[in-house]
């Protein structure tokens, strides 16, 4: 039997949100479809809409508008959380990307699922009333990036809005200064695409948005965490203070997801399994990057399919991926 591994759990931000992501899972898991009830039951009204898109095949173009996107991606991923630990898996470390790390609150216990969907209420409303932006993910490094487009990206009214790995930096702001630094990063061959967002999240443009979210969250009963949080905010862990602090969970609307500085030493401490929260996708491509995942010292795992499939795909991968977790954490 192999040496022990940590267990970290990685909830996905804007962007990872698929049509009834986990829902094969509802119903049919008791853990992971409590939490879920528990989320929209506190959300009243709002909580049985954010359910019918959840559940539905085609929830339209809407289904990527913050205030539908957030909310399902936090209970999805603390639902999956709580699953995977009622099954005997129990994280030495959370880490979030963006609204993830707000998941990753709620599952140490800085603040309940209920309280959790009057936060997500907050934030995404404070959200949704900024001007309409968007966000490009680049196909190269923060210096890379700023190399192309000039240095000064405040002056293009941009802002590095994620790093996530050393070969992918998001970019945040208004339409207009987006599609210009897609054109000038296409003509030196530099890959990006647009991240499936309205808003320019983790920019200057979100500076009302963050004030009007730390208002909210001063009504919000904050707690210090159970387990620890590496923070995507500051790259490393957060504190006690801070946990129980409106302001640093307020601040993480303007400044950049600092994912891959975050998650960096813990993948230099090697022998940990990442069991990815969330659908498929970019957290986990990125970790798995880092050359101690290429070389076998840490593993990633996805607790759900990239996209929907075939009718019980999601519950078959879940279960496949609950499995390995368990025989690689001993």
């Amino acid at each position: 039997m192999g040496e022990r591994r940590d267990v970290a759990l990685v909830f996905p931000g804007q962007g990872a949100q698929q049509p009834r992501m986990g829902a094969d899972l509802y119903g049919a898991e008791p853990v992971f479809t409590a939490v879920m009830d528990d989320f929209f039951s506190a959300a009243g009204t709002e909580g049985k809409r954010l359910r019918d898109d959840w559940l539905a095949e085609d929830p339209g173009p809407d289904f990527d508008d913050c205030r539908r996107a957030q909310p399902l991606l936090f209970a999805v991923g603390a639902s999956l959380a709580f699953a995977v630990i009622a099954r005997g898996l129990r994280p030495a470390v959370l880490v979030g990307h963006s609204v993830g790390e707000l998941a990753a609150a709620a599952v140490a216990g800085v603040f309940s699922v209920a309280d959790g969907s009057r936060v997500m209420a907050a934030r995404t409303t404070a959200m949704a009333a900024t001007e309409p932006g968007g966000m490009l993910a680049v196909a190269a490094g923060a210096d890379r990036v700023r190399e192309v487009l000039g240095g000064d990206l405040a002056g293009r009214g941009l802002a590095v809005a994620a790093v996530n790995s050393p070969f992918q930096t998001v970019l945040s702001g208004a339409t207009a200064p987006l599609l210009a630094a897609e054109r000038t990063l296409a003509a030196e061959v530099v890959a990006c695409r647009p991240v499936k967002a309205l808003q320019a999240f983790h920019s200057p443009l979100c500076a009302g948005a963050a004030a009007r979210f730390c208002e909210e969250l001063h009504r919000v009963r904050l707690r210090p965490p159970a387990v620890t949080i590496r923070s995507t905010s500051t790259a490393r862990d957060v504190t006690d203070a801070e946990s129980v602090t409106p302001e640093f969970w307020a601040a993480q609307l303007t400044g950049p997801v600092l994912f891959w500085p975050a998650v960096d030493g813990l993948l230099d401490s090697g022998n940990r399994v990442f069991l990815e929260a969330g659908p498929k996708g970019g957290c986990a491509a990125a970790l798995r990057l880092h050359p101690t995942v290429q070389s076998g010292a840490n593993v990633v795992v996805s607790l759900l399919p990239a996209a929907p499939g075939a009718a019980g795909e999601g519950r078959r991968v879940f279960e496949e991926s609950v499995a390995a977790a368990l025989a690689l954490a001993g």
